[in-house]
């Protein structure tokens, strides 16, 4: 009987275009989840950065429409067990030559969370920018944002792509270019234990605001939930269309092969037999486009986490847990696209074809 390895070396051509296409919706895949993933993280990062509870305007679709009134986070301060408040003003806007560039308003004790590369914190009417942006822009001194002239304090290095690709004011100015008080309070503890008690007097002494802990903000964030399924979608096609192309190019594989599986069949090999060799040779291509998918998408990444197009905003990382899911699913492609034809080659009657000459 010939082997899994002996078969594929024979049909090279359709084990190549099953590589390619199998290669191709993993890829796919890993670089969807990776992504979808990474914008999530990020914005997740910066939200929990100094923040254990995070208060909204109750009822807002997204924090970039928030308005809240940021002199209520004196009046928070005094609460007991609140460390400490920062507000922020989140926005966006165009900074030549740029058509669009994250702009974080902050309140002056958030600033120390942005390491300083070189300069200093922004005075009023100044601005520090991400590392990433500064690159792109050429090192300039001065930006122009709403038709207003600022100059650059400082320059920052943050890990979270959103803020590396960005620009931080203070809350006065960020007030004025986007016409609110502040966007979200971020409020730190001295004792998470006190959690529920601090947001449940927050909620209670300010109907218009809503505060929610950090993580549960972000489990219910309607954004996050819209980019996890639009992810979801797009894998499941590329997983369909991957399972299609191995039903495809294996139907073809079986007809060519019909003469091998009759005499396998005439010898008395069972029909779980021959199921079982040719979804051993589909999972040895499923392994390798696996492997495979893995290179390039970890390539791809890395492109487009230094391509200065998408400064910084597109950034993605594979996880253990990420690529566990992928081989999970990528053996899954391989065993029910295959499971068709491989039931239809078991099937096959051998008297059938020596009275067709084995055709």
């Amino acid at each position: 009987m010939i082997t899994p390895l002996k078969a594929l070396r024979k049909n090279r051509f359709k084990t190549a275009l099953i590589f390619i296409s199998m290669s191709v919706s993993i890829a796919a895949i890993f670089l969807i989840s990776a992504i979808s993933g990474g914008v999530v993280s990020m914005y997740s990062s910066m939200l929990k950065t100094d923040g254990d509870i995070i208060v909204t305007q109750k009822g807002i679709a997204d924090t970039f429409f928030s308005d809240i009134n940021r002199s209520v986070s004196d009046e928070i301060f005094k609460i007991d067990g609140v460390k400490e408040v920062s507000a922020l003003i989140l926005g966006a806007a165009p900074v030549e030559p740029l058509p669009i560039v994250g702009i974080y308003g902050a309140s002056e004790n958030r600033f120390k969370s942005y390491t300083l590369k070189k300069g200093s914190y922004p005075a009023v009417g100044e601005v520090m920018l991400g590392s990433k942006i500064y690159e792109t822009l050429k090192h300039p001194e001065t930006i122009s944002l709403s038709k207003k002239e600022f100059r650059v304090s400082g320059v920052f290095k943050s890990r979270i792509g959103f803020e590396d690709g960005g620009v931080v004011m203070p809350l006065d100015n960020a007030g004025e270019v986007f016409h609110k008080s502040a966007s979200l309070f971020l409020i730190a503890l001295d004792d998470l234990s006190q959690s529920d008690t601090i947001i449940a007097r927050i909620n209670k002494t300010y109907p218009e605001m809503e505060a929610k802990t950090t993580d549960g903000f972000i489990d219910s964030y309607n954004q996050f939930k819209i980019i996890k399924t639009s992810s979801d979608v797009i894998g499941a096609m590329a997983f369909l269309m991957g399972i299609l192309g191995i039903v495809s190019m294996m139907s073809m594989v079986v007809n060519d092969r019909k003469a091998e599986f009759g005499i396998m069949r005439s010898i008395g090999l069972s029909s779980s037999t021959i199921i079982f060799k040719l979804l051993s040779e589909t999972l040895i291509i499923a392994v390798l486009a696996f492997v495979v998918a893995y290179g390039v998408s970890i390539g791809v990444l890395e492109l487009i986490e230094h391509a200065e197009k998408f400064q910084g905003y597109i950034n993605g990382e594979i996880t253990f847990a990420l690529a566990l899911k992928v081989f999970i699913v990528s053996v899954s492609m391989a065993l029910f696209g295959t499971l068709l034809p491989a039931v239809y080659a078991a099937r096959i009657d051998p008297m059938s074809l020596i009275q067709r000459g084995g055709a």
